[in-house]
């Protein structure tokens, strides 16, 4: 045996994977801008020099004249005439005197760049993998069994060798072919993937019909000040078995706002809760309290004769304004989620139904009393209204 040590990439340990990497391709181009010879770059990635030498050659991108900038070049393109570098190794302007060939009045500007390489390589990767793997008279077979079987109302699974079926190929095979739309195939011809039930759809609720003068541009009528001291009146359900739900409603200004329990969420329930309201406060309270209540078309706020005498609405004035339909979005302020979700937890703490009482929620703390901690950012009173 020679004692004679093997050279170059003769030293190369076998690899699995043949192609070159991003950090070989940086490589290749560290060693460019050194000027290292294709033997010197192919001994340190343990590669054929022809590797080496046909990748810098494959993948040589214009970076001048401007209108060419990006264009990959063809590695049998003759580029002699521009510069001797781009006769014979290295191929690129790669290690040239001049620091990016600035000045350089030789076009055009060739480079070899690692991150370009990698991406070109990688789109070539990919293109390779389309299509089917088979010839011409093989795949137009194939194709036929697959639109026979289609016809027959088989499914991929059913279709496929392994199973006894009459295609030589795997199931998601089938099924990709199908989806890529080979042979004018399509996925509405798989019976299974496309089935479907009907979808009930709920019927949806009228809006609730209310005057003229209570639309919501008569509420921006009263004015800016009006409109920033009103207050908005909604409902919050709690679990769907629950037919019990709360009714709100919210001081604008100083976000306040009163819940009150209802056993159902009806128009008659509402009527009855701000009946409470009116019992507590007097009708001269109710008054000067409710001065200009804002609400949306649902079905429980149906009854504006009695929602707006219970207000303490006169002759000749008007109090009640809804929003238009399917734009609940106008009250803006009630639809707030620190509010609700705490008149939520309030709404779920009754054990055995609602006492009859009604909270206020208050952003501001209230006063620890006789040693008892605050109850943090919002707290209820218990029939405290007026």
């Amino acid at each position: 045996m020679s004692g004679k040590k093997k050279s170059g990439s003769a030293r190369a340990v076998p690899r699995a994977y043949g192609r070159l990497t991003r950090h070989e391709r940086d490589t290749v181009q560290r060693m460019l801008e050194r000027r290292a010879s294709c033997r010197e770059i192919a001994r340190e990635l343990g590669r054929s020099p022809s590797t080496v030498s046909a990748e810098v050659a494959s993948h040589r991108f214009v970076t001048a004249p401007k209108a060419r900038r990006g264009e990959r070049v063809d590695a049998s393109a003759d580029l002699s005439a521009a510069c001797p570098r781009l006769a014979a190794w290295p191929r690129c302007c790669n290690g040239c005197g001049r620091y990016r060939a600035i000045g350089c009045k030789r076009r055009p500007h060739v480079f070899y760049e690692a991150r370009a390489a990698q991406l070109c390589a990688d789109s070539v990767l990919v293109s390779s993998r389309r299509g089917i793997d088979a010839d011409e008279p093989a795949a137009a077979a194939r194709l036929e069994a697959i639109r026979d079987c289609l016809r027959r109302g088989l499914s991929p699974e059913q279709m496929a060798a392994r199973n006894g079926g009459p295609v030589d190929l795997s199931p998601s095979t089938i099924y990709r072919w199908v989806s890529a739309g080979y042979d004018g195939m399509t996925n509405m011809e798989l019976r299974r993937k496309v089935g479907y039930r009907p979808r009930k759809r709920a019927a949806g609720r009228a809006a609730t019909r209310h005057s003229a003068r209570r639309s919501h541009a008569a509420f921006l009528a009263l004015g800016e000040d009006a409109c920033a001291a009103a207050w908005e009146m909604d409902t919050v359900e709690g679990a769907r078995e629950d037919s019990a739900c709360l009714l709100t409603l919210l001081h604008r200004p100083s976000r306040l706002q009163l819940a009150l329990p209802l056993e159902e969420k009806t128009a008659g329930c509402v009527a009855d809760a701000l009946g409470g309201v009116r019992a507590i406060l007097g009708a001269d309270g109710t008054r000067r309290v409710f001065r200009a209540v804002l609400t949306d078309n649902g079905a429980e706020f149906s009854d504006e004769a009695a929602i707006a005498a219970l207000l303490g609405e006169g002759p000749g004035e008007t109090r009640l304004f809804y929003c238009d339909p399917g734009r609940s979005d106008q009250k803006g302020v009630s639809v707030n989620l620190f509010f609700t979700s705490f008149a939520k937890q309030a709404h779920r703490s009754r054990k055995g139904g609602f006492t009859g009482c009604a909270n206020v929620f208050s952003p501001i703390p209230v006063t620890a009393r006789r040693g008892r901690p605050s109850a943090g950012p919002s707290a209820c009173r218990t029939c405290r209204l007026s």
